[in-house]
């Protein structure tokens, strides 16, 4: 049995043992050149860009720095001239946002996990982020203007019991919150295809509860729907794609993947997109020398009839390490990592 060591827990390094990847120090396929690669292109220059959003304007991606570095924890991407800027933080505390507890940010503290950009019933663009450092919480931050660019103002925070992953925020500020290792024990084999978490939401008047029917094995990422009928979570370790109900708080379909999908993102067109590493289960190509984690897919999902379409598939090719999130924009595809220093971009 092969072992690979990576960061999935928040503030921990956890050894898992992955059939067909190579050890560390073992030779390893490096990884393609930055720059553009046949029908994709290597944007090199950040730090394990685990999530994205897409800025009101169509202009920026705001780019989530997986884990603790030196630099800017959140970052700008601007599509056009590609570059890579660390977005403004500022802190105005306001009532409203998150536990009327939470009164002090952490500033560039923050360690960011999964993200969400939506618009408040009252106006603002409201823009939440998992966060794992100084507190694991979850940080609100009002999405605002600066010159020909955007910065972020601290206004809120809940804390988390148990740790988050990914998070869809409701017009009224409410979330949902994925929780992969709700009652993963250590020892506990993540990859066993047993449930490891849940699923919780959040309001102001209630707290968080756990919603009911949602032990899944390692939910990851997470979407609501625009009426706030139903939540799409991703199943990491068991490959697969679920729709819940929120008003019957039941699931209502389950679709295998084939892939570990990470973070879901929503497309211009109001389909889903899922993206993730794939042959991470053993079913690796036996040709190839190439790490799994380096093979990954994106997959098109149909919020109404689960239905799938095919988006791309790296067939082996080393473009990027740790798949974690795909987002459409402007006709093309940005897919990020929870490890390494790019993106990788796709026409659509």
């Amino acid at each position: 049995m092969r072992k690979l060591f990576f960061t999935l827990l928040p503030l921990a390094f956890i050894t898992f043992s992955f059939p067909g990847i190579a050890q560390p120090g073992a030779f390893r396929p490096p990884l393609l050149d930055c720059g553009q690669q046949g029908d994709a292109q290597m944007i090199c220059g950040t730090r394990a860009p685990e999530d994205f959003e897409v800025t009101p304007d169509g202009r920026f991606l705001i780019v989530a720095k997986y884990g603790q570095g030196d630099d800017s924890p959140l970052d700008l991407f601007d599509l056009a001239t590609q570059e890579f800027t660390a977005i403004s933080l500022s802190s105005e505390p306001l009532s409203g946002w998150g536990e009327s507890a939470c009164t002090e940010s952490i500033g560039d503290q923050v360690s960011p996990h999964g993200l969400s950009l939506s618009q408040r019933s009252t106006g603002e663009w409201q823009f939440y982020v998992v966060n794992h450092n100084v507190r694991e919480s979850m940080e609100m931050y009002e999405l605002l203007p600066e010159g020909d660019s955007w910065k972020l103002v601290w206004h809120g925070c809940v804390m988390a019991d148990v740790p988050y992953n990914d998070v869809a925020a409701n017009p009224d500020g409410s979330f949902v919150a994925t929780r992969p290792t709700a009652f993963l024990a250590e020892g506990d084999n993540v990859f066993s295809g047993e449930a490891t978490g849940n699923v919780a939401q959040w309001n102001a008047t209630d707290g968080e509860s756990v919603l009911p029917g949602t032990e899944i094995g390692y939910p990851n990422g997470v979407l609501i729907s625009s009426d706030g009928r139903y939540a799409y979570i991703s199943g990491w370790t068991t490959s697969d794609y679920h729709k819940y109900d929120l008003t019957t708080q039941q699931e209502v379909k389950q679709v295998d993947l084939g892939f570990m999908p990470d973070n879901l993102t929503w497309t211009p067109n109001g389909k889903i997109l899922a993206a993730g590493i794939k042959g991470i289960d053993g079913n690796c190509p036996q040709e190839s020398d190439f790490p799994c984690l380096q093979g990954f897919e994106v997959v098109q999902l149909d919020p109404d009839t689960s239905a799938i379409t095919r988006v791309f598939d790296s067939k082996g090719r080393a473009l990027i390490n740790g798949t974690s999130v795909a987002i459409e924009v402007g006709g093309n595809v940005y897919v990020g990592s929870f490890q390494g220093e790019r993106l990788v971009k796709f026409s659509r």
